[in-house]
């Protein structure tokens, strides 16, 4: 079935083509400019990369921290917090990039376990700061070391010369489309486009 709905949709391609050439043909065009043009491959999306990437690197990843009784939903926040502990819990959203109620909801499966607990701001009764547990900081010793493996797993093909031009054009990537994102939530440049 994927098969007829891709020729289908190949075949659907060439008739809109057809219809173009004919339509412009008085204007001389490269050979397959707008099929180019409309084209994404796979093997060239950014996008679908990082992405098929990311799903094997958490994929590995849950392999390895399941036996230790953590999911990969509890590892981000537990990656914040061994970082910094004593966050709030929205600013544990932010690090982790969920919403609160997300985050809300695998800080009190965490307290459950005893890798976490609750602590009431004493100045704003409506914040609370997660704390990690005894428990929940020495995870850290067991578990980075598999995040490790996990890593130099997924790199032992490429030389630390590579590996280095890999996260600089990541960080590239991450930069070009944060500066792109926050100009489009700029209040002004939205004014500016109206």
């Amino acid at each position: 079935m994927c098969n007829q709905q891709r020729g289908a949709n190949q075949g659907a391609s060439l008739t809109s083509a057809k219809k173009t050439t004919r339509r412009t043909s008085a204007r001389p065009q490269r050979k397959n400019a707008p099929a180019r043009a409309a084209d994404l491959p796979f093997s060239e999306s950014v996008g679908y990369q990082i992405r098929a990437t990311h799903r094997l690197l958490q994929r590995f990843l849950q392999v390895k921290i399941e036996p230790h009784g953590i999911t990969l939903g509890m590892w981000y926040f537990l990656r914040a917090l061994w970082h910094e502990d004593g966050l709030t819990q929205r600013e544990l959203s932010n690090r982790v990039g969920t919403m609160e109620p997300t985050t809300l909801s695998a800080i009190l499966i965490m307290e459950k376990k005893g890798l976490v607990r609750r602590v009431r701001n004493p100045d704003d009764k409506r914040k609370w700061h997660i704390h990690l547990t005894p428990k929940g900081q020495a995870l850290r010793t067991r578990l980075l070391p598999l995040a490790r493996e996990v890593v130099d797993t997924a790199v032992q093909n490429l030389s630390r010369g590579d590996v280095a031009q890999l996260l600089k054009g990541l960080a590239e990537v991450q930069n070009s489309l944060s500066a792109t994102l926050e100009r489009l939530d700029d209040p002004d440049h939205k004014g500016a486009a109206e």
